[in-house]
C-alpha cells in the first residue's frame, strides 16, 4: 500500500516553535522533568494527526497549550484512581543559562540567583496561580488566549493574575537575598 506523504513536512515543523514554551508550562504544572517531557510528547502525539484539519490563521499556540492542559488534567484523573508511584529525579548537570558577554561575573551571578529565586517562588504558588503566571509572563499569551486554554472568563484570568502576582511578590519579598539584589515583580 503506498504511503501518502502529502503535508508530512508541514506536520513535522508546525508548532515546533512552541516546544520550549510548552515544556515550561508542563514543568509549571508537573514540577517534574520526566513528566513534563512526557506531557509535551503526548501533546504532540495528539496534535499532529489533527494539524491538517486546522484552518489557516488558527491560533496554533493556544491550541497546543489547551491540548497540553487537557492531557495533564486527564493524567491527574488517572493518578487519583490508580496506584501511586514514586519517581527519583537525577540531575543531568546541564546548565540552562546563556552567557551574556556584556555582563560581568557578579551581574551574571546576581541575575542567575534572581532567576532561580523567581522560579522557586513560582513553584511554591498554588497551581491556579502558577499556570496563569507561566502563561502570561513567560509565554506572553493574551488574556483571551489564557481564558481559552483554562476554559474560564477573561475577567477570571485578570483577577487570578493580579492575585498570583501579589502572592509571588509576597514570596519574593520574604526572601532576604532577593530584596538586596532586585526590584522585580513591581509590575502589576
Amino acid at each position: 500500500m503506498p504511503l501518502n506523504c502529502a503535508g508530512v513536512g508541514q506536520a513535522d515543523t508546525m508548532g515546533i516553535e512552541y516546544l520550549d514554551g510548552l515544556y515550561g508550562y508542563a514543568m509549571a504544572l508537573t514540577r517534574n522533568h520526566a513528566r513534563a517531557e512526557n506531557l509535551v510528547q503526548e501533546t504532540y502525539v495528539r496534535a499532529i494527526p489533527a494539524m491538517g484539519r486546522l484552518r489557516a490563521g488558527s491560533n496554533t499556540k493556544g491550541w497546543l497549550f489547551t491540548i497540553l492542559r487537557n492531557v495533564w488534567l486527564n493524567q491527574l484523573r488517572k493518578l487519583r484512581n490508580g496506584p501511586q508511584m514514586i519517581e527519583i529525579e537525577v540531575g543531568d548537570g546541564v546548565s540552562n543559562s546563556t552567557v551574556e558577554p556584556s555582563k560581568n561575573s557578579h551581574d551574571l551571578y546576581v541575575s542567575k540567583m534572581e532567576t532561580e529565586q523567581v522560579q522557586a517562588a513560582i513553584q511554591e504558588l498554588p497551581i491556579q496561580f502558577r499556570e496563569i503566571i507561566v502563561l502570561r509572563e513567560y509565554e506572553e499569551l493574551s488574556y483571551q488566549e489564557i481564558a481559552s486554554i483554562l476554559d474560564c472568563p477573561v475577567g477570571t484570568v485578570m483577577s487570578r493574575l493580579v492575585r498570583a502576582r501579589a502572592k509571588l511578590r509576597t514570596l519574593l519579598i520574604g526572601r532576604s537575598d532577593f530584596r538586596k539584589h532586585s526590584s522585580v515583580c513591581s509590575k502589576s
